[in-house]
């Protein structure tokens, strides 16, 4: 962890960052995480009571223009420390979803490369955006690493599913690139076609049709209202999807319904949400309340390891960091309060109707000072043992895979 100790210290200098040739910004985030874990857990059993992971990203853009073309590289030196790391070994044979560090096996570029790895700690840089677009008064195609988002789910988003974030994810400020060619047309009267196809590799590390997607979205304006009509195949799999944005007094509602196609019979997930802004005494104030409907979830309450590992669908979504919820009815609710102009409290539930199990998260950011913010998040797992958050059943029996209250703190400096 040192090259990156060291890199970070001499991005942290600012003015000798600046200097580079064709740099556009970037940032050093520092982060701090602890989890603890419940006497039945299988990860305290691994990993002990409670676990310490430090992070590190390092994030340099480099950009070029020229008229109507443009070169973008984003360059990161990624980093982790911490005792959960190390936790692979008992758990390979149990359910748990979780990346701990990003890689480009089943892209179609192969852009990463460990620098060093161990036991306690792994050190890697990769370049997160390498593309060439050309800029047009109406259209715009773009070759090469990006990120695409679509849909108009505000915490649940099953239109995006390229890359989508964890609907916990505190910070959301970069998806993860995909390698992929992206077009957007736009029409005289303010409506645009978008397309995007992704190449992936397969299992076998080759590029294959079967993993990869093609999409177009159509997004027009009309009766005081937006829509989107999309039509995908994507990993071999059609995807029809609709969705809209429309004003009812001053509150905004939007939606998508999305059908997918599967292996005998056709999915459908949706998703609405509420959302609406005021002053509360001298705070201003948005909320958001939102339901999610996963067609690929379990309709039973009991979400048991086996039960969950023989939904196929559902385990391969999961798998590909597409889905992150494991029952079919979500409710979430936020509460963005802006204390300061620069302190931001944001409040959050997601709950599970399915089994009556809730995460809680508080979530603040502070711009302390000229270009530097902390963000820090409490996480809090609400229900009983066999329940989505208060931990599924594992292996042995009478484990469960649950972890506990979790903190989350990130210091960020830009340039």
């Amino acid at each position: 962890m040192r090259r990156a100790v060291g890199l970070a210290l001499f991005a942290l200098s600012g003015t000798a960052i600046a200097e580079l040739p064709l740099f556009d910004g970037g940032h050093v985030k520092g982060v701090w995480l602890t989890s603890s874990y419940p006497d039945d857990s299988v990860f305290r059993e691994e990993l002990g009571a409670v676990t310490q992971d430090q992070a590190i990203d390092v994030r340099f853009k480099f950009s070029v223009d020229a008229g109507a073309w443009q070169v973008q590289a984003d360059y990161q030196l990624l980093g982790r420390h911490g005792e959960s790391i190390g936790g692979g070994g008992a758990l390979d044979n149990q359910f748990v979803p979780q990346r701990i560090v990003v890689d480009d096996d089943r892209r179609w570029w192969d852009l990463t490369s460990e620098i060093n790895s161990g036991d306690e700690h792994v050190l890697l840089h990769r370049l997160d955006r390498l593309n060439v677009a050309y800029r047009g008064d109406k259209t715009v195609v773009r070759f090469g690493r990006q990120a695409v988002s679509w849909g108009n789910g505000v915490i649940y988003n099953p239109m995006d599913f390229f890359n989508p974030f964890d609907p916990a994810a505190v910070d959301t400020e970069y998806k993860v690139g995909d390698d992929m060619i992206y077009g957007q047309y736009l029409q005289d009267s303010g409506n645009d076609w978008q397309a995007v196809n992704v190449q992936r590799r397969d299992a076998a590390g080759d590029v294959s049709a079967e993993v990869s997607s093609t999409a177009v979205k159509y997004h027009g304006f009309g009766l005081d209202r937006e829509y989107d009509l999309l039509l995908a195949q994507h990993y071999d799999e059609a995807i029809v999807g609709v969705g809209g944005v429309i004003n009812v007094g001053d509150s905004v509602v939007r939606g998508d319904v999305m059908v997918s196609e599967t292996d005998p019979k056709w999915v459908t997930s949706l998703v609405v949400n509420w959302s609406y802004s005021w002053v509360w005494g001298d705070t201003n104030v948005s909320g958001v309340a939102e339901y999610f409907f996963n067609g690929f979830g379990l309709r039973e309450q009991d979400y048991s390891a086996e039960k969950i590992a023989a939904a196929e669908d559902l385990v391969a979504r999961l798998a590909r960091g597409e889905l992150y919820t494991l029952g079919r009815h979500y409710l979430a609710s936020s509460l963005m309060m802006e204390v300061t102009p620069l302190l931001n409290v944001t409040p959050v539930l997601f709950f599970n109707l399915g089994d009556q199990s809730a995460l809680a998260q508080v979530s603040v950011q502070w711009d302390f000072a000229q270009d530097w913010q902390v963000l820090s998040a409490l996480n809090v797992p609400l229900g009983p043992t066999g329940t989505e958050f208060g931990g599924i059943e594992g292996s042995p029996e009478g484990m469960t895979l649950a972890t506990g209250t979790t903190v989350f703190v990130q210091v960020a400096r830009y340039f």
